[in-house]
């Protein structure tokens, strides 16, 4: 994996990893999801949660800004682990976060034709077939399979040009929702605020149960660390940065439409941001100007693990986990060209299951998120004990509390996965998906293995950690 550093290119300034993480955590969701929140907890309660919530991610966040800042390589979770606990444990955590990022870019392909049909009620036509109980047509499935491909071509043909385009399109939420909180602010009604909660704890929970996914993002910036152009303290800066912009954008979009709407019209509309919206404004033009922001953070979510994912699969394939062409750069480009061809295969063919299917799929990569989150906080509790001396330009403060912390926390919502819990996954389809995940990677482990000798990923992932032999002789003297 010596090669690496010679060939991925450093061109990701700060705004552009800024806006990498902040652009992949601002998603559809808050459009959708806004009066679910409070109606489920009231408009101070589901502030509440999401306030806490983003102290839960923090902790999390805080583990990444250290190990980030500290080993500022390709592949992020894969190399915290390798790092603390060895080959397997590294497999696993960038298994299970590769679980995650393309469940999220597989929803993305079927979020867009979703929302495009709020702009155009009557463009879908052109029945295929129906699965899941959902109805697959001609025309909304193209819709995906367009968006895919531009997508996977902006990724393509290089880092800058994804990273331009998830500049502008953030620019391009953050304007809408400038629009959304001065709205609230200067033609809200306070009153409407009322209830301010719903249900007691038992309200604040349900929204605080959402919110990992919500946050889930931040953790593209070490997939791309050896591309980002920054010194290591200030990448840890801007990773944690990002969550913080992030808890408050949700924080004030609950507001925004708390202000905006009563809940008994938050209760009758099908889509409450967008309803707020012209509300405010007295116009529909209002709402279908927030939809464009919806869309604007489809694409950046969508762009933004696209990077992450083809970035864990090339490091995967570069330490011989993952078949060696997927670890291949374009000549032309520096990216890691198969990796993300692969990846829009997948998502290429999202939109042809329909949405039921996809919803399964993003539930259980969030299982996959949790999982890794809870590895890379042991990781930082391990190597604060194992290298206590080790380089860490972002330090964080009080480290023992943040770690076990969010080791606690991230393993608790892991258990809010598991059968008896009210947040469970859905048996068999979501577990199926899961189980058929895990079997993929043990015979990926052991094919690697048997295809390039036992102890190759760990020497591959030795160099790639600790720099060549060479390297490390100069080091040394």
């Amino acid at each position: 994996m010596s090669q690496q550093k010679q060939n991925l290119e450093k061109v990701l300034g700060r705004t552009d990893v800024l806006f990498l993480a902040f652009g992949a955590m601002i998603g559809w969701g808050w459009v959708v999801l806004a009066g679910s929140w409070v109606n489920s907890a009231g408009s101070l309660g589901a502030m509440l949660a999401f306030l806490l919530g983003g102290i839960l991610v923090i902790f999390v966040g805080l583990t990444y800004s250290e190990l980030t800042a500290a080993m500022p390589k390709v592949g992020g979770e894969q190399v915290f682990c390798y790092r603390a606990m060895g080959v397997t444990a590294s497999f696993i955590g960038t298994w299970a976060i590769l679980l995650g990022y393309i469940s999220v870019v597989a929803f993305e392909a079927v979020a867009l034709p979703t929302v495009v049909e709020y702009l155009f009620p009557n463009y879908i036509k052109g029945y295929l077939w129906t699965i899941a109980g959902w109805d697959v047509y001609a025309t909304w499935a193209a819709m995906g399979v367009v968006g895919s491909i531009l997508i996977m071509i902006f990724n393509y043909i290089g880092i800058k040009v994804a990273a331009f385009l998830q500049n502008v399109f953030t620019v391009g939420i953050a304007l809408v929702g400038l629009l959304l909180i001065t709205g609230s602010l200067l033609n809200g009604t306070p009153a409407n605020m009322e209830p301010l909660f719903v249900g007691g704890f038992k309200g604040m929970f349900a929204v605080l149960l959402m919110t990992p996914l919500m946050f889930v993002g931040f953790n593209v910036i070490p997939q791309a660390a050896e591309e980002i152009n920054l010194p290591y303290k200030a990448i840890g800066k801007v990773l944690i940065l990002s969550v913080f912009m992030a808890a408050f954008w949700y924080i004030a979009v609950i507001f925004s439409v708390g202000m905006a709407m009563t809940a008994e019209q938050m209760t009758k509309s099908s889509l409450v941001t967008a309803d707020a919206m012209t509300i405010l404004f007295n116009g529909s033009w209002a709402g279908k100007i927030l939809i464009v922001g919806g869309i604007c953070g489809i694409i950046t979510s969508w762009n933004a693990f696209y990077i992450g994912g083809s970035r864990a699969i090339y490091a995967m394939a570069q330490a011989k986990m993952l078949p060696a062409f997927l670890g291949k750069l374009h000549p032309k480009y520096k990216t890691p060209h198969n990796a993300v061809l692969l990846i829009g295969i997948l998502t290429t063919l999202a939109p042809l299951f329909g949405r039921k299917m996809l919803v399964w799929l993003v539930d259980a990569g969030g299982l996959g998120i949790m999982l890794a989150y809870t590895m890379v906080a042991l990781s930082f509790v391990i190597l604060r004990k194992k290298e206590p001396h080790m380089d860490r330009p972002f330090k964080v403060s009080n480290g023992n509390f943040i770690g076990y912390g969010a080791v606690i926390l991230s393993a608790i919502f892991i258990l809010l996965c598991m059968p008896g819990s009210p947040t469970a996954l859905i048996w068999p389809y979501e577990w199926a998906i899961v189980l058929v995940w895990t079997i993929l990677g043990v015979g990926l482990y052991f094919w690697a293995r048997s295809a390039y000798g036992i102890n190759e990923a760990d020497k591959r992932m030795r160099e790639h950690v600790f720099g060549s032999e060479s390297q490390r002789k100069d080091n040394a003297a």
